[in-house]
């Protein structure tokens, strides 16, 4: 089972990021897509199955965040707030700047990049070890 969650997260991941480059791009170019109902609805039915995953995996491994085994999930979960609000600055629709749009869209993607590297080498980068 672990293998076919692992998968469905990863598909999901890697769905989600893509989506949310193509909501910038079409929000910095006013394109009338994002006004289309799929696009409201898809990203958050996507981002809730690679939540679900994500905590399936979470009880499969059992690598718990905020426990020594799980230093490295722990700093992927705050990778995840920190993108979730860059992403809210990016893309939600106050009234801020561009250049502040775009300057939350560049550092979404390098907590996207951290949170890839986390996930995959499962090694700490800020906590160190215990």
């Amino acid at each position: 089972m672990y293998i076919w969650v692992k998968h469905l997260h990863v598909l999901t991941a890697v769905i989600s990021i893509v989506l949310f480059i193509l909501r910038f791009y079409w929000k910095w170019r006013g394109s009338a897509i994002m006004q289309q109902r799929w696009l409201k609805i898809a990203p958050h039915l996507n981002d809730t199955i690679l939540f679900a995953t994500g905590v399936v995996l979470i009880f499969i491994t059992h690598f718990y965040p905020f426990s020594i085994q799980g230093t490295w999930l722990t700093e992927k979960l705050v990778a995840v707030v920190i993108y979730i609000v860059l992403g809210y600055i990016a893309l939600g629709k106050g009234n801020r700047s561009q250049m502040v749009k775009s300057v939350a869209f560049m550092a979404a993607i390098l907590s996207l990049y951290l949170i890839v590297i986390l996930a995959t080498d499962k090694m700490p980068l800020f906590m160190g070890y215990a």
